[in-house]
């Protein structure tokens, strides 16, 4: 503890001692808050001046209280700095600096990418979002009739729609996977999926964190389909939208041939970065979404013809790397997961509660989802805004009516004790 705290107080990249000690004392109580929690969980949130220095780094607002996180999460100052820094520079002469100078560093922040992801330079694109991605793979399949598809009922709309497209073009047959949630067998999550699989099977469609709920489906589950479906004859896309630098995995873990991913959630890279997965054997039979003058090319480079995009933002995703690795891949997740527990062990057993996430470590995180007999996600959402101040999202679709909960690194325990005073005055 000492050594971070030294580190931290001599760290003049992000912050000076002077903000550390301003910010330190709305944390002063904390340690002691969590002393019946296990040593796993103790030792995410044993350092309170590393967690005030981490919130001290976000610039979120003072009147409200983000707990929707998941759809979009907010760039440390650090982050926005580097954005506004290239921003400005190529407001100098955007032609020249954008295509003859910051096009030029793509190359050094694939491989940190790809080093961080465990795969090849060369098997990583980058883009602007998850459904970016993951349509570059959808539409790029060469597939024909009657070739079978699975997929969940709870996978993301854009991906469900994109398939539904190709259903209607193309006359690919869907099969939908129904998890009932929330689960913690990884039995019964592989019969399902295995029980869709056929010798026509040639896409299995895998959403590692259901965006509804917070499920997840552990990595050696994600691992045992993905080996199923390749032993059948079919390919595996993952969808990692959610738990990309949310939970700590490497891509080639998954044993998945694609994989999509969006930066701005939990990298907490500038809005309109992704990142696209294609296994190096696989590149050359996709075609890329948008035009390429070399489309049957193995060079992973075709899927980025985007055109004109935000240069600045794209450089200013190295920063958010650098920061995420500050805090370390571990320690993030095992706070994340402690942030979730802190306030979910405070309803879970009121009555009237409903949780529709598994709150068990593999098989959630960050990311909860909770309801309240008799009333309606949007009405949860509504009230909690309303009195607290406490900004979530309503989910209402299919079995899920609650509303999505979702903190980050920068919120505190006083953050999620407005969430908890909340929801006790909708119990009353």
């Amino acid at each position: 503890m000492s050594s971070r705290r030294k580190f931290i107080q001599q760290s003049a990249l992000f912050v000076s001692g002077t903000l550390i000690s301003a910010t330190s004392n709305a944390w002063s109580t904390e340690t002691n808050q969590i002393s019946s929690h296990d040593d796993s969980l103790l030792s995410a949130m044993n350092d309170d001046d590393f967690w005030a220095w981490v919130r001290s780094c976000y610039t979120t607002s003072s009147n409200i209280i983000n707990l929707n996180n998941g759809g979009v999460s907010p760039q440390p100052k650090q982050v926005q700095d580097t954005h506004i820094k290239y921003y400005q520079w190529c407001n100098e002469a955007p032609t020249y600096y954008m295509w003859r100078s910051l096009d030029e560093g793509r190359e050094p922040l694939r491989r940190k990418l790809a080093k961080f992801c465990g795969t090849d330079p060369d098997e990583i694109s980058i883009n602007r979002n998850a459904t970016e991605a993951l349509n570059t793979i959808i539409f790029g399949l060469d597939l024909k009739a009657g070739d079978e598809i699975v997929m969940g009922k709870y996978d993301y709309p854009n991906m469900r729609n994109a398939w539904r497209q190709r259903e209607k073009r193309d006359k690919i047959q869907l099969k939908m996977v129904e998890l009932n949630m929330p689960t913690t067998d990884d039995d019964y999550i592989f019969q399902t999926y295995a029980a869709a699989i056929t010798p026509r099977t040639k896409i299995v469609h895998l959403t590692h964190l259901i965006n509804w709920t917070g499920q997840i489906i552990p990595v050696h589950v994600i691992r045992k389909i993905a080996d199923l479906a390749h032993q059948m004859g079919a390919e595996v896309i993952v969808d990692g939208a959610h738990t990309f630098a949310h939970t700590v995995y490497q891509i080639p873990d998954l044993g998945c041939d694609y994989y999509g991913t969006s930066l701005h959630k939990w990298m907490c890279a500038p809005f309109g970065n992704g990142m696209l997965y294609i296994k190096k054997d696989k590149i050359q039979k996709i075609w890329a979404l948008l035009s390429s003058d070399q489309p049957d090319s193995n060079n992973i480079r075709k899927f980025e013809t985007l055109g004109t995009r935000s240069f600045a933002a794209e450089m200013a995703i190295g920063t958010a790397i650098d920061f995420h690795d500050l805090i370390g891949s571990e320690r993030k997740e095992k706070r994340l997961f402690f942030l979730k527990k802190y306030w979910t062990d405070q309803v879970k057993n009121l009555p009237g509660v409903i949780f529709y996430s598994p709150l068990e470590k593999n098989y959630s995180c960050g990311i909860a989802n909770i309801g309240i007999k008799g009333m309606k996600g949007t009405e949860i959402e509504g009230a909690l805004f309303k009195n607290r101040k406490v900004h979530t999202v309503a989910i209402e679709y299919e079995k899920v009516n609650g509303v999505r909960v979702t903190p980050n690194v920068y919120t505190s325990l006083n953050d999620l004790d407005e969430l908890v005073a909340g929801i006790k005055e909708l119990l009353l």
